[in-house]
């Protein structure tokens, strides 16, 4: 198995820390003023921003740092990456949807869409704003090794959910949401799992590590 970096939760506390002894290495944190990246697992119910309103959690309740900011928005009420930089040119290229950037996202839909619900999917779906852009979209397998939301998804026994993948690479107002709806299946859980080149891996919820500007 390959090194693992250091994972870290709320106020920066290390869950996984290296050993230390004759020829480990220890990664340093990056000097004041240089350019930094986060991966963060945003749980359910967080505000992506520092600031919020009284009785919400914000993204100040996890991240230690001031001098960075998330690289494009994820919904209180979803789950899963956010990338936060102090680049400002970085986090422009992450965001602007001009770049096209592919975001992956799991989705617990409420019902059994079929192949034709995906390729409606694919082909891109009429929302109030305007057609989106062509979509990847199939079914899975539920994730086998997925967190338990908190709180959990209300179950109904007579209502079956399925579990889809969808790429996008646009980034409207809670997008992959209002496609699963138009389509005739709600979204009742969504987690976003890469951005780019950038991983959720095992991070879990209110995790987060310092990864380089740009993967190797």
């Amino acid at each position: 198995m390959g090194k693992r970096q250091d994972i870290y939760r709320s106020k920066g506390e290390p869950l996984f820390r290296k050993k230390t002894g004759p020829g480990a290495r220890v990664r340093s944190r990056p000097a004041p003023g240089s350019s930094r990246l986060l991966l963060f697992n945003k749980p359910f119910r967080v505000l992506c921003q520092f600031t919020g309103e009284a009785g919400r959690a914000t993204l100040a309740d996890y991240i230690p740092f001031t001098d960075v900011y998330p690289a494009g928005r994820l919904d209180y009420d979803s789950e899963g990456l956010v990338v936060l930089t102090n680049d400002g040119s970085l986090q422009h290229r992450i965001a602007d949807p001009r770049h096209k950037l592919p975001k992956m996202y799991l989705v617990q839909v409420e019902g059994r869409p079929d192949e034709q619900v995906l390729r409606r999917l694919r082909r891109g779906v009429l929302l109030q704003d305007g057609m989106t852009r062509p979509a990847e979209g199939e079914i899975i397998e539920e994730p086998p090794h997925l967190w338990p939301r908190v709180p959990p998804i209300r179950y109904r026994k007579d209502i079956p959910t399925t579990w889809l993948k969808i790429i996008v690479t646009e980034g409207r107002n809670r997008q992959v949401r209002r496609m699963t709806a138009a389509v005739g299946y709600p979204a009742l859980r969504l987690i976003r799992g890469r951005i780019g080149l950038w991983e959720l891996g095992d991070l879990q919820p209110g995790e987060w590590k310092e990864v380089p500007l740009f993967p190797q």
